[in-house]
């Protein structure tokens, strides 16, 4: 998959001290390195594939209500993978594992085909300026490999407040052969601050649900 545009940038956020004893410490203990190796369940459990985690108040709650799941948190920016690895160590989760790593390469290179239980893509960088959109995460080429990942009725849940990268979802998503749409997805996803702070903005929330053909 030729992708020279990146998603992301790796904007200078302050770390906290804690933040950053996680990654030091932590990381190790719940991180999984970027390798040739594949991502698996340790216990023949749902795979749960997280892309951009963010602050990580999605992962734990959703992990927290699923410990029959597997999930994998991948995400690049460092204040919000010490915050998650901060959370997995305080509630003890067993079933929660982070990537410091870009989830399109990811996805390539450690996600077998037809793998995935689940994909959860929530609040992607809307890049809102129109010289920017092809930076959006979604594009034809990342919804088609996204959706190989999956197993056969796998989920994919997207979320997005900006309703313009909504359609564009919507549409592209729609278009992928391999995916049909679906009302609801492998969890419901919970309230978080970041949404709460959207809607005091007037932006509306918008969830789209879409499964791998059968």
């Amino acid at each position: 998959m030729n992708r020279p545009i990146r998603s992301f940038v790796l904007r200078q956020g302050r770390t906290t001290p804690a933040q950053k004893r996680a990654l030091d410490e932590l990381l190790p203990k719940y991180g999984i390195p970027f390798s040739s190796a594949k991502l698996k369940s340790s216990r023949y459990a749902p795979l749960v594939l997280e892309i951009g985690s963010g602050m990580g108040e999605t992962t734990i709650a959703i992990a927290k209500d699923h410990p029959e799941a597997d999930f994998v948190a991948v995400e690049v920016h460092g204040p919000g993978i010490g915050s998650l690895l901060n959370a997995v160590d305080k509630e003890r989760l067993t079933n929660v594992r982070v990537m410091r790593h870009d989830a399109v390469e990811v996805l390539e290179q450690m996600v077998d085909d037809a793998s995935l239980t689940a994909i959860h893509l929530f609040f992607p960088d809307p890049w809102p300026k129109k010289r920017h959109h092809k930076r959006r995460l979604v594009q034809p080429a990342f919804a088609a490999l996204m959706a190989r990942k999956l197993i056969p009725g796998g989920s994919l849940h997207a979320a997005t407040d900006w309703p313009d990268y909504a359609e564009q979802m919507a549409a592209v998503f729609g278009a992928e052969p391999l995916l049909e749409p679906a009302h609801t997805g492998f969890a419901a996803r919970p309230s978080t601050k970041f949404e709460s702070r959207g809607r005091k903005l007037g932006h509306p929330i918008r969830d789209l649900h879409f499964r791998r053909r059968t």
